[in-house]
C-alpha cells in the first residue's frame, strides 16, 4: 500500500493554504550561496523536476514529491498541487532560477542534480518542503543541505501540511509495492556481514547500509537498534523479483544511503 492510497480520502481543496508567494521564513532554511546566474526556465515538468531554456532538465536534490499518474496510473494526492506550486514559485522569480549542481552532478538518466533557488535567495526545494509539499530525501554524496531541508519538512510535518495532513508513514507490514515510502517499524534483527550492514523490521523489510558507505554511519549504533522503533525512507525494492529471495529472507528492500534516511520513530 502507498502513500497515495492512505491519502486518497484527503481532500485537495483546503488541504493547506499558502497566504503569500513566500512562506514565511522558508528563507532561512537553506539560504543561497552568492555568485549563482539565473537560468531561464522552459518549463516545469513535476513537483521536483524542471527544464532549463538550455537544454537541462534539472531533478531537485533533497525533494521527492507525489508522482503524477503515468501508463493509465492516477495522481497521487499532492502531485498536481505540487507541479502548480513549483510552477507559481518560478514564475514569482521572474521565471528564473538559481542552479547549484550537486557533488554527483547528474543521475543515471542524465538529469542535473542541483539545488534552486529563487532570484531572492529562496531555496525552492526548502520552499516546498516547509509547505508539505515533497518529502526530504538524501542521497548520496548530495547531502549538503540535509540538515536545512530536514528543518523545512519538520514545520510542515507538526503543522500537517499537505502530506503530512495525514500520515503517509506505512508500518513495515503493510509494504506491497516498489517505489518510495516513509516506514516505521520496530528493529527485530540486526546483521552485519560483507556485504554490509542488515535491519530487518519485524520480518517484513530489510534496511541496507552497503559496504563503501558505513564509513557515514555510526555502525555500533546500528547495531544497538535491536527491540528499537524507527522510522526510515526511501525506494523500496521488491527482492523476490531478481530471484534473490531465500527462505526466510524479506522481501522488501530499503537501501540507506546517509544516516538522515533512518531515525528514531517519533
Amino acid at each position: 500500500m502507498g502513500f497515495s492510497l492512505l491519502l486518497k480520502k484527503a481532500s485537495l481543496a483546503g488541504a493547506f493554504f499558502v497566504s503569500a508567494i513566500w512562506l514565511p521564513g522558508a528563507q532561512a532554511f537553506c539560504p543561497a550561496p552568492r555568485g549563482l546566474t539565473p537560468v531561464a526556465v522552459q518549463r516545469v515538468v513535476d513537483g521536483d523536476t524542471l527544464r532549463l531554456s538550455d537544454g537541462r532538465s534539472v531533478r531537485m536534490i533533497g525533494l521527492n514529491t507525489p508522482e503524477l499518474g503515468k501508463q493509465g496510473r492516477t495522481d497521487e494526492p499532492f502531485a498536481v498541487v505540487a507541479r502548480k506550486r513549483l510552477e507559481a514559485l518560478v514564475a514569482a522569480s521572474d521565471g528564473r532560477v538559481g542552479v547549484l549542481p550537486g557533488v554527483e552532478s547528474k543521475d543515471k538518466y542524465g538529469r542535473t542534480l542541483a539545488h534552486l533557488y529563487s532570484i531572492d535567495g529562496a531555496n525552492l526545494e526548502a520552499q516546498m518542503l516547509a509547505e508539505g509539499l515533497g518529502f526530504q530525501v538524501a542521497v548520496a554524496p548530495n547531502v549538503d543541505l540535509v540538515a536545512c531541508q530536514q528543518a523545512a519538512e519538520r514545520s510542515a510535518r507538526q503543522a500537517r501540511l499537505g502530506v503530512w495532513r495525514q500520515s503517509p508513514v506505512l508500518k513495515a507490514e503493510q509494504i506491497n509495492a516498489s517505489g518510495f515510502a516513509v516506514v516505521s517499524g520496530r528493529v527485530s534483527k540486526v546483521q552485519r556481514n560483507r556485504d554490509g550492514v542488515w535491519i530487518e523490521l519485524q520480518d517484513s523489510l530489510v534496511l541496507r547500509v552497503v559496504p563503501n558507505l558505513l564509513g557515514h554511519f555510526d555502525v555500533s549504533a546500528l547495531e544497538r537498534l535491536k527491540g528499537q522503533p524507527v522510522e526510515a525512507r526511501g525506494w523500496v525494492v521488491d527482492r523476490s523479483r531478481r530471484g534473490g529471495l531465500k527462505p526466510g529472507q524479506a522481501r522488501w528492500l530499503l537501501p540507506l544511503t546517509d544516516p538522515a534516511m533512518l531515525q528514531a520513530a517519533p
